[in-house]
């Protein structure tokens, strides 16, 4: 239902492969220089890890975020707890001098 219809891929027409009717002729040709050339260095390779999408990594984040958010709580539920017995103990202390 959420996932995304793509278009079907046009059917490729099939290739008939003619053989050639001239046989092919080797040519033997001198290097143009007496240097030596080298190749050029591949380039390094893509590192890809797999399984790892940008869905994945916005439902960390997500997830990150909610448990933060979760763990502030509890924080500032703690700290009110904490001021209020604070507070409880002040006045229950002030009532036994009298």
């Amino acid at each position: 239902m959420f996932r995304p219809k793509f278009p079907e891929a046009p059917a490729l027409p099939s290739a008939q492969v003619i053989g050639p009717s001239v046989p092919a002729v080797q040519h033997s040709h001198a290097p143009a220089c007496s240097c030596q050339h080298t190749a050029p260095a591949p380039a390094p390779a893509r590192r890809v890890v797999p399984g790892i999408r940008g869905g994945t990594v916005a439902a960390v984040v997500t997830v990150g975020i909610v448990l933060t958010a979760l763990l502030a709580a509890v924080a500032v539920t703690a700290i009110s707890v904490a001021v209020a017995a604070v507070v409880m103990r002040s006045l229950l202390g002030s009532q036994r001098r009298r």
